[in-house]
């Protein structure tokens, strides 16, 4: 018996990028459950880094198609990045700071320009 959607948090269907004629990512299909740990393991230019900039909503994909939190990686992006967190390995505002102090810099910043620009939102 199949599973229904609302079981995963992440699914993708034929999943691809395409840089020109380069193939970074090419037809991935996973279902990832709640509540489950995954990872993507492999070799530098194997496709994790893209994969997962789709996945958040950073990259848009040139074929296939994903939820993630039950939103459409390809027309629910910026959805997508309100639920999720994420931080880029490579990230280096200050490459001084540890990752709370990233964070917390990040949260305050969102924070300073939500309340200029009169959305008041907090979250």
């Amino acid at each position: 018996m199949p599973e229904s959607n609302h079981t995963y948090a992440v699914t993708l269907t034929d999943l691809s990028k395409r840089f020109g004629d380069f193939v970074a990512v090419n037809r991935v299909s996973l279902d990832v459950k709640k509540g489950e740990i995954f990872g993507f393991l492999g070799p530098n230019g194997a496709g994790k880094s893209t994969t997962i900039r789709m996945l958040c909503g950073i990259l848009p994909p040139s074929g296939g198609s994903g939820t993630v939190a039950g939103f459409d990686i390809s027309r629910e992006a910026e959805e997508i990045k309100k639920n999720i967190g994420y931080m880029s390995q490579r990230f280096s505002l200050y490459e001084d700071l540890t990752v709370r102090r990233t964070s917390t810099s990040t949260a305050v910043s969102t924070a300073f320009r939500r309340r200029r620009s009169g959305s008041g939102k907090s979250g």
